[in-house]
């Protein structure tokens, strides 16, 4: 393969710059891009609980479940993307444009392809998903079933978006990300608004709605509604940005193909099932606790505990995705300076990252709880909902530090390349303490809620101290990809 050495300001900022400063820079703009995606699910959940209240608490544990489902299959595109990220940043730490292209640009076909067959996955076996898996009951059922096959049916359009984000990323454009997920909510907003409510009641806020649905004939869709909008949202603003990707990348000058090559496919499995794998495992301990949840704290004439954690569970996703926004800057750090040689760098890139990423977590515990009635009556009248979800964000909001800071590590080594380390940790954690435990405090000694709460702060507090006693070993940041 020939060798095209290119001038890059990003990488060089990105390899020489002030650390502190350079990690502030890059990563504090990828975690508000990760909290505009977030912002896409609670448009939906704010728009859905203005509907009749027999139907908005309903919709929203409909969302919540559907809404894990959904990240899983993310989970599964962000492995191909966690290692496209890696391996562009190294090959652009060694300055190597062609190579930038074939891996960048190949993937987004990759992707495209994985999209497809997952959301066939999903439109086929929703009900047994969400019903035999998961333990929806009645109302709930029907809802989720519903919106499930229209939000995951149409799950491409967000392995396209975090996909061709994770590319820029790695170039170092830390800014476009973020501009594409405000646009996207912004349409988001006014496509739900028109498809939920339809021609039929809407809000005062939302006044404007429905003459514009009587005039192009929309109906009143629901929940399914706000499903439709997602996808058609994320669809639209997709398109710029993979024309840009295409510009920059030179695709047509370099004779660059939509799928990659088998080399160039093996080097991307090689890194992204790992990583699938390994955040699969973690959102499979959040779909174990949903199904706990519902399988033995609600019946089919009252989902108040499945109600009050779907709404915590929006709340704790903000946790998760500022996280990764974290994670994804301290990959793209780690993984370039370690393809120009400068492993020091490296190690205290991640160490510092995970730093900026405690402090946003401690800033996000305190507003949930200081704040969190707040922000839960804008989605529910329930007293009893909310006094649910306050006790779970009481017990539960301190330990994301330690949960944020165990991401951060565990993106950072993947960075390195050494993506199985990270998969076996998550699995060692997972299915030896999070699994077991869980279910000892649910099935065999029949704890209340609080019990499963606890379990959770404790597999977060484990999950840090493993991963930071693993970082400080030199070795763990020698498997380059490279």
């Amino acid at each position: 393969m020939a060798e095209v050495t290119i001038s890059d300001p990003a990488r060089d900022r990105l390899l020489h710059g002030p650390l502190a400063i350079t990690v502030l820079r890059f990563g504090a703009p990828l975690a508000a891009a990760m909290v505009l995606q977030v912002v896409f699910n609670l448009v939906d959940q704010y728009i859905i609980a203005r509907l009749p209240p027999a139907l908005s608490d309903a919709s929203l544990d409909a969302l919540g479940i559907c809404d894990m489902v959904a990240a899983l299959g993310t989970i599964l595109s962000y492995g191909v993307s966690s290692a496209t990220a890696t391996l562009v940043a190294q090959a652009r730490g060694r300055g190597d444009r062609r190579e930038v292209a074939e891996i960048a640009w190949g993937s987004v076909g990759l992707v495209t392809l994985m999209g497809l067959a997952f959301g066939a996955v999903a439109i086929l076996g929703a009900d047994v998903i969400v019903h035999h898996l998961l333990g929806a009951k009645g109302l709930v059922r029907e809802l989720a079933g519903a919106y499930l096959r229209v939000i995951v049916g149409g799950i491409v359009t967000v392995f396209l978006m975090f996909q061709v984000t994770a590319v820029q990323r790695a170039m170092g454009q830390s800014k476009l990300p973020l501009a594409v997920f405000a646009a996207g909510n912004v349409l988001n907003l006014f496509l739900a608004v028109l498809l939920v409510y339809g021609d039929g009641p809407a809000p005062t806020l939302f006044a404007w709605g429905p003459p514009i649905a009587r005039a192009f004939g929309l109906p009143r869709w629901g929940v399914v509604g706000a499903a439709w909008a997602t996808v058609i949202a994320r669809a639209v603003v997709m398109v710029p940005p993979l024309w840009l990707l295409h510009r920059t990348l030179r695709v047509s000058e370099l004779g660059v193909r939509l799928l990659p090559s088998r080399p160039v496919m093996r080097r991307i499995v090689a890194l992204a099932w790992p990583t699938s794998t390994q955040f699969s495992v973690r959102i499979a301990a959040v779909l174990l606790v949903i199904a706990l949840v519902h399988h033995f704290f609600t019946t089919p004439g009252n989902s108040d505990a499945g109600t009050a954690y779907a709404l915590c569970l929006r709340m704790e996703t903000m946790a998760l995705f500022v996280s990764m926004g974290w994670g994804g800057a301290a990959q793209t750090l780690v993984g370039t300076n370690i393809g120009a040689g400068l492993f020091d760098r490296a190690r205290r890139a991640a160490w510092i990252t995970g730093a900026y990423n405690v402090l946003t977590m401690l800033g996000l515990a305190a507003l949930f709880i200081g704040q969190g009635e707040r922000f839960l009556r804008f989605f529910t009248t329930q007293d009893v909902i909310v006094r649910r979800a306050q006790d779970y964000l009481a017990v539960v909001g301190p330990s994301y530090a330690a949960f944020g800071f165990a991401i951060v590590l565990g993106n950072a080594l993947v960075g390195a390349g050494s993506t199985r380390l990270a998969l076996r940790i998550d699995l060692v954690l997972v299915l030896l303490v999070q699994f077991p435990l869980m279910l000892v405090v649910t099935a065999a000694l029949r704890l209340p809620p609080s019990g499963l709460w606890a379990a959770v702060v404790a597999v977060n507090i484990v999950s840090a101290v493993v991963y930071t006693l693993v970082a400080r070993k030199e070795s763990s940041w020698h498997s380059s990809t490279a």
